[in-house]
């Protein structure tokens, strides 16, 4: 949690000031890693076990996740970790699953119940659809939700392609990946068809990390970092100097973009003006830095350099 910052302004910057108080100032919920959490129980249907009966298990799905597949780029997962996929042959508008029987055994529906949006996600986009059974599905941009049964691990992307119907649902309820269906998706998503084409990072996402977990990035993939000696209110960069020869700060992103990133809530993102007259990215108010020591995207040779410099977590916190 962060405490209520507080400043005395005047009369002319009482508004400007009100917008990043609010911006800045408001408490945030830990909604912790969501991709290390347990295996998700199955859940029994709620309108009378005729799923059930025919062996299929829906499954719940919790606060959701998103995460980094690498070639898919961001993709949804439930609380468990286990990726989320939309069919083809269901509709949007209206919504409608045609997936039963034996295709729900492959891919267990997943449940509205509990289903809460991912930190950064617009929460909107979530829904339900009634299925043949009376059990209430859960849809994002209107398209049902599912698992893959032979998904055994979190953050598998076996179900990637399969039968060129099946795809991983990216944040915004499109299919992840540019070229989805070209591959058959029977292993991680590659397909059989050789190497997937690399989809264009947003200018501002979200990746798990394997020693860090979620942690920020820029749309070239370089890690950003906070630098422990600045102040976020009010917002100011100690970094300057020589210190910039090192850690160059992260560019502030226009509405566009802002409107593109993923993971991270657009209200955080805010502008900082630094003494030289450059816009500096910063999220909750926390200026932001690549490491020009990190030469590959997704390196973190920056994370606690002179024990003053760490990866970022989607809320602004440090990445410990």
């Amino acid at each position: 949690m962060r405490k209520l910052r507080s400043t005395m302004v005047t009369a002319a910057g009482a508004a400007a000031a009100l917008v990043l108080l609010t911006a800045c100032g408001g408490e945030t919920k830990d909604g912790g890693d969501a991709g290390k959490a347990g295996a998700a129980q199955a859940a029994a249907p709620a309108g009378g076990g005729t799923a059930q009966a025919a062996g299929v298990r829906p499954v719940t799905a919790g606060k959701l996740s998103v995460w980094d597949s690498g070639p898919l780029g961001p993709v949804v997962t439930d609380s468990a970790g286990f990726t989320l996929y939309r069919f083809d042959n269901d509709t949007a508008s209206p919504p409608k699953s045609t997936c039963d029987g034996d295709c729900a055994k492959a891919w267990p529906p997943v449940l509205a119940a509990d289903a809460r949006a991912a930190d950064g996600m617009n929460a909107a986009l979530l829904g339900k659809v009634t299925r043949s059974d009376g059990t209430q599905q859960l849809t994002l941009k209107g398209w049902p939700l599912y698992r893959f049964a032979k998904d055994t691990q979190p953050r598998q992307t076996n179900g990637q392609g399969v039968g060129g119907t099946w795809f991983a649902a990216a944040p915004d309820g499109n299919k992840a990946g540019k070229g989805a269906g070209a591959g058959t998706g029977t292993g991680t998503g590659t397909g059989d068809g050789g190497q997937p084409a690399v989809t264009a990072l947003p200018p501002l996402s979200v990746r798990d990390d394997a020693k860090l977990g979620p942690i920020v990035r820029d749309g070239k993939g370089r890690t950003l970092y906070r630098f422990t000696k600045d102040t976020d209110w009010p917002m100011k960069s100690n970094c300057t100097g020589p210190c910039l020869d090192t850690w160059r700060p992260a560019k502030m992103l226009d509405k566009a973009a802002i409107a593109q990133a993923m993971g991270v809530d657009p209200k955080l993102i805010i502008e900082y003006k630094r003494p030289d007259g450059t816009r500096q990215l910063t999220v909750d108010c926390w200026p932001l830095y690549w490491f020009t020591g990190d030469k590959t995207p997704g390196e973190t040779k920056g994370q606690g350099v002179g024990g003053s410099w760490f990866a970022v977590r989607a809320n602004g916190d440090l990445a410990k």
